[in-house]
Order: structure tokens, then sequence, then C-alpha cells
């Protein structure tokens, strides 16, 4: 079924509630994560005090993260370079090079490896292609880019149709 590509393994209201300890017991080793929107609002420049405090739980219990972007390099390179977090930009997403990418760079496998997004149509789509477990957040901010909107309006169509065919069990 072709739903199945935009179905999320799990939802959840924002980064903070994907803890390291729920992350370990799965056997996840690493993160791969969107930037805006997810973990800022997508006009943001920098961390946040609890962002920060989210990627210093995951290092200090030895899950990698990697932040895969489609923005540019330098959006993605001031916003990740002074928290010390790998990242690719230009990420193409829902293209599975990036994801591949990542993977590769964290030297795990796989299934060892969960991508995190607030977005259907590019972290949750990309992730599933990718054959990575997928973990779809509340977008951070009420506004968004253009190119964003648009792809909001098609998302919302997926997930009216996966409610009535009982496929999403969240609220929005």
């Amino acid at each position: 079924m072709l739903m199945k590509w935009f179905l999320p393994d799990e939802h959840v209201n924002n980064v903070y509630d994907i803890s390291p300890a729920a992350l370990k017991k799965r056997g996840v080793r690493g993160v791969i994560t969107d930037l805006d929107n997810t973990l800022v609002e997508w006009d943001r420049d920098d961390a946040t005090p609890e962002l920060l405090e989210w990627f210093q739980s995951m290092q200090a219990n030895h899950i990698l993260v990697t932040i895969i972007s489609n923005n540019s390099k330098a959006r993605v390179t001031s916003f990740s370079e002074p928290v010390g977090v790998p990242f690719i930009y230009k990420a193409r997403k829902p293209m599975g090079r990036a994801f591949k990418r990542a993977i590769k760079d964290m030297g795990l496998k796989k299934e060892e490896v969960v991508v995190v997004g607030d977005q259907l149509l590019t972290d949750v789509f990309g992730g599933n292609r990718a054959g990575l477990k997928t973990i779809l957040v509340v977008p951070v901010s009420k506004s968004d880019g253009l190119i964003t909107r648009v792809n909001r309006q098609i998302e919302r169509r997926l997930l009216t149709f996966m409610k009535k065919k009982g496929l999403v069990k969240w609220e929005d």
C-alpha cells in the first residue's frame, strides 16, 4: 500500500519526548534529525538551552546525532557547528543519498538508526524509503517557508485519508 511510505513508526509532540533510554531499549544508536521546525523554528538561528541539553543527553548516552536538512549550507552550518553536531545540507530529502551518507558517517547499521522530522513528505517518506524507523514530531512553529506550506497542505490531506482508514492513532 502506497500510504505506508508516509506513515511514521511513532508520533511525539517534540524531540524532548525522545529519550536516550527509550532509544537504547529499541537498539537505536543513532538519530538522523531534520533541523527546521523539528529542532527549532525555521527562522531561529541557534539552539535553545533545552535543545542543547537534549544534544548533551544523547551524547552522554552514546547516541550519535546527525542533522540532515534541505536548507542551504549557510543556514545548516551556522546552526550545527556551534553545537558540535555533524550535518548534511541541501540533502534533497526525500531522496535517499543523504540518509545513506549519514548512516555511513555514523558507522551504524540502518536497524540502529531512527529518523526524526516534522514533515511526512520529506522526513518520514525519505526515512521509510531508506528502510529506517521514523518518528514524526509536531512542528515547532506554526509558520513555514513557502515550499513547506505547500507540503503541509498535501500532508493534511494524507493524514485525513490515513485517519479515515484507521492508520493514524494520534490526534493533531
